[in-house]
């Protein structure tokens, strides 16, 4: 099975990695690559794998994520690295003081590209916001959001849960976009092997 690098520098997209994708062969780049102005995961995901292609020139992968509240029309949406870099996590829940209605989603797309072929995997995680910051850290986490954010069937942030929860979180109203990935390119790979 050809290698495939991840290039990020998201200790926790790493440690996702690893467990995700131990049946495909791939090494990891810490770098961190350009992020484009944009509001489209797609569009920053295709990009970024683009610009590190061009650095590693093999196969690679490169992952983008979104963060939506529904209170807030979507916001942060494709900015949740500028707002969690301005407002923060307290400044979030100041947003929703006296908010009832506090669904939001993580959206995710993986985006795969060997020189020829792009491919694009996304990945949607349902839950609601919590009304403080609870939890504890870990390397795990992508992003401070694990600290307000519940998944769908729980009442605990991702930072308050065992990795066994975390795990089984995944039955309710998720898609991993590594996981889909994973499953496309095991079969892929089969038709080169």
């Amino acid at each position: 099975m050809k290698e495939v690098i991840f290039v990020t520098h998201n200790k926790g997209k790493i440690e996702s990695a690893k467990k995700y994708l131990k049946d495909v062969n791939f090494k990891v780049l810490e770098y961190e690559l350009e992020e484009p102005r944009s509001d489209d995961i797609k569009y920053i995901s295709k990009y970024k794998v683009m610009e590190a292609y061009k650095i590693v020139n093999r196969p690679c992968i490169s992952l983008d994520c979104g963060f939506w509240i529904d209170e807030l029309n979507g916001f942060p949406r494709a900015f949740v690295n500028y707002s969690l870099d301005t407002i923060g996590i307290k400044g979030i829940l100041k947003l929703m003081e006296g908010k009832e209605n506090r669904v939001c989603k993580f959206t995710e797309c993986l985006s795969y590209y060997d020189g020829k072929e792009l491919q694009q995997f996304m990945g949607k995680h349902e839950g609601t916001l919590s009304r403080k910051i609870l939890g504890n850290d870990t390397d795990k986490k992508w992003s401070d959001l694990w600290y307000i954010y519940k998944p769908y069937g729980y009442d605990k942030t991702l930072a308050q849960m065992t990795e066994e929860e975390r795990e089984h979180r995944k039955k309710y109203k998720s898609v991993d976009s590594m996981k889909e990935f994973a499953n496309w390119y095991r079969s892929y790979q089969k038709n080169y092997d």
